[in-house]
C-alpha cells in the first residue's frame, strides 16, 4: 500500500514539538511533551480497541517488564504496552523521521499502569506524517515505576510503502532524505545523485509512486547551486547528475530534465582535451585523468543519443570516448578496470579496480550497445561482468565487497558498490538474465545479515550489520533494484 494517499482526516494541530534528544541518551520519563497531532486514516489518540491487526516487531524487557511496539499494519498506526509489571510502571512511545537519529515527537502516550494491574497501553499514534511527507519510525520505551532505568526497543515501522524488500528499502532510504535541501543526509551531492536515481529505479520497478516528489524537490532546491544545473568542478559528480535526470526523465517525461542531463554531457565534453589522445578530466584543474568520469561520459551520451531525435553529437562522443578508453590499457588483461591513467605514459596506472570502476563501465557499453547495435561493446561489458562476479577480490564467496571496504558507513567508497550493481543488473536484463543466480545470492545475503529493523542495510553485504547512512542504503537499494 503507498502512504501518500489522500487523507481521510486532515486535523494537523500544532503544539509546539519537544526538542530533539540526543541520539546516544533514552528520553527521561517525567510529563509528556506537547507534539504535533498527526492524522492520516485517523488521528494520533485513537483506541487500539479499533485496530483490526496486531503485530508485535519488537520488544524490550527491563527488571521483568516487557515493552513492546503494537503494530496496525492496515491503518498505518502503532500503539506501545508494558507488560509483566507492577502498578507505576510507565510507557511511551518515541516518533522519528529521520530514521531513529532524533525524535522530536518523544513520551507520546505516556500512561501508568493502574492499581491492581500488572500492565497497560497507550494510544495509537500514526506512523507517518502524510500530509507533511514524513517518513515515520515508531519505538516504545518504558521503565519500573520504582527504578529510574529506561528501556527501548529498536526502531519499527508498519508495512505500508514497505511491503516487500525493495520498497523497504527505499522507505528506509527516504527517512534519510532532507527535504528542505532536496538531498539525501548532511547535503551530500553526487551522492544524493545516486540515491535520487536509486529511488527512481524503485518506482519503475515496484510501482510504488509515493517518493516521486523528491524529484522535482531535488531539483528545485539545486539546480541553481554551484556551477549551475547540476555541474560543478567535478566532472564524474557531473555525469551522476546526468544521468539521475535521464532516469528522471524516462519516468516523468519533463522535458527539462532532458535539458539538464544535456548540458550536464555538454560540460563534461568542455573538459575532453587531446592530452594523452584524448579523454575527460577529473576535475576542471586538468590533473588527472580516470577511469570513472570517461565510463559516466560514455553512458550518459549513449543514453542521450538514444533519446534525442535525430542525434549524432551525443553518438559520436560516445564512441570517441570508448575508442580512447580501450587505447588506455585501464581494462586490464584480468578484464577488469583500473582506476586511471599516468599521465607520463598515458597508459594504465594500475590503480585499485574499485567495485563502480566496473560496473559504470559496464553500464556504458550496454547503452551503447543498444545505440549502435556493436555485438563487440555488449561482449567486453559480458567479460568484465564474469570477472567482477568472479573475482576473490571483489566478490569473495560470491558477494560483492568493496576493496578496503569501511566497517562504516562514511566516505565516498560506501556508494561504489550501488553503482556497480546498477550496471550489472542493466547487463543483466540485456543478457536475459544470466547474473540472475549472483543477484539473488547478493540480495538474499544481505537481507539476511545486513539490515535492522527498519530495513537499513549497512555497509557489508555478508555481514556483519554497521549502523547506516544514505550512500550504503541506496548501495542496498540498488542491488534490491538489479535482483530478480
Amino acid at each position: 500500500m503507498e502512504r501518500w494517499a489522500l487523507p481521510l482526516a486532515l486535523c494537523l494541530v500544532l503544539a509546539g514539538p519537544a526538542a530533539p534528544a540526543a541520539a546516544s541518551s533514552a528520553p527521561a520519563a517525567s510529563s509528556p511533551q506537547a507534539a504535533a497531532v498527526i492524522c492520516n486514516r485517523y488521528c494520533d489518540g485513537r483506541d487500539p480497541a479499533l485496530s483490526p491487526a496486531d503485530r508485535q516487531p519488537v520488544a524490550a524487557t527491563l527488571y521483568g517488564r516487557r515493552f513492546a511496539v503494537h503494530v496496525d499494519d492496515t491503518d498505518a498506526m502503532a500503539w506501545a504496552s508494558a507488560e509483566t509489571g507492577n502498578p507505576g510502571d510507565q510507557v511511551w512511545l518515541d516518533r522519528s523521521f529521520d530514521g531513529g537519529r532524533t525524535w522530536p515527537d518523544s513520551r507520546l502516550g505516556l500512561t501508568a499502569t493502574p492499581a491492581g494491574a500488572r500492565g497497560t497501553r497507550t494510544a495509537m499514534f500514526n506512523v507517518d506524517d502524510w500530509a507533511g511527507l514524513g517518513v515515520g519510525a515508531l519505538r516504545a520505551c518504558g521503565k519500573a515505576g520504582d527504578r529510574p532505568e529506561i528501556a527501548c526497543t529498536a526502531w519499527t515501522r508498519t508495512t505500508w510503502n514497505a511491503w516487500d524488500r525493495r520498497t523497504a528499502a527505499a522507505t528506509a532510504l527516504m527517512m534519510r532524505y532532507d527535504r528542505a535541501t532536496g538531498l539525501f543526509d548532511t547535503n551530500a551531492w553526487w551522492t544524493s545523485a545516486n540515491a535520487l536515481t536509486a529511488i527512481i529505479d524503485n518506482i519503475r520497478r515496484s510501482g510504488m509512486s509515493s517518493y516521486r516528489y523528491a524529484i522535482a524537490t531535488t531539483y528545485d532546491k539545486n539546480a541553481g547551486s554551484r556551477l549551475g544545473r547540476f555541474r560543478n568542478e567535478f566532472l564524474d559528480d557531473t555525469g551522476w547528475w546526468g544521468l539521475a535526470w535521464v532516469a528522471a526523465y524516462d519516468l516523468t517525461g519533463e522535458s527539462r530534465y532532458l535539458d539538464t542531463a544535456r548540458a550536464d554531457a555538454d560540460h563534461m565534453y568542455a573538459y575532453w582535451d587531446t592530452r594523452c589522445g584524448g579523454g575527460v578530466w577529473w576535475k576542471t584543474d586538468r590533473a588527472s585523468k580516470n577511469a570513472i568520469e570517461n565510463s559516466l561520459y560514455i553512458q550518459l551520451n549513449a543514453a542521450l543519443s538514444q533519446r534525442v531525435p535525430g542525434d549524432t553529437v551525443y553518438r559520436g562522443r560516445a564512441q570517441a570516448a570508448w575508442t580512447w578508453f580501450q587505447g588506455t590499457g585501464m581494462l586490464n588483461g584480468s578484464n577488469l578496470v583500473n582506476d586511471g591513467i599516468d599521465l607520463t605514459t598515458c597508459r594504465n596506472n594500475g590503480a585499485p579496480t574499485w567495485t563502480y570502476n566496473q560496473g559504470v563501465l559496464i553500464n556504458a557499453l550496454v547503452q551503447l550497445n543498444r545505440l549502435t547495435g556493436d555485438a563487440g561493446a555488449l561482449a567486453t561489458a559480458r567479460r568484465v561482468g564474469d570477472a567482477l562476479t568472479t573475482s576473490t577480490y571483489l566478490s569473495p564467496n560470491g558477494i560483492l565487497r568493496e576493496p578496503n571496504e569501511s566497517n562504516t558507513c562514511g566516505g565516498d567508497g560506501v556508494s561504489f558498490k550501488g553503482a556497480a550493481i546498477r550496471g550489472l543488473g542493466a547487463l543483466n536484463a540485456a543478457t536475459g538474465g544470466a547474473y540472475d543466480t549472483y543477484l539473488r545470492r547478493n540480495a538474499d545475503t544481505a537481507y539476511a545479515a545486513d539490515r535492522d529493523t527498519l530495513d537499513a542495510y549497512g555497509s557489508h553485504w555478508a555481514g556483519p550489520y554497521v549502523p547506516t547512512n544514505h550512500s550504503c542504503q541506496h548501495s542496498a537499494l540498488d542491488l534490491l533494484n538489479a535482483a530478480p
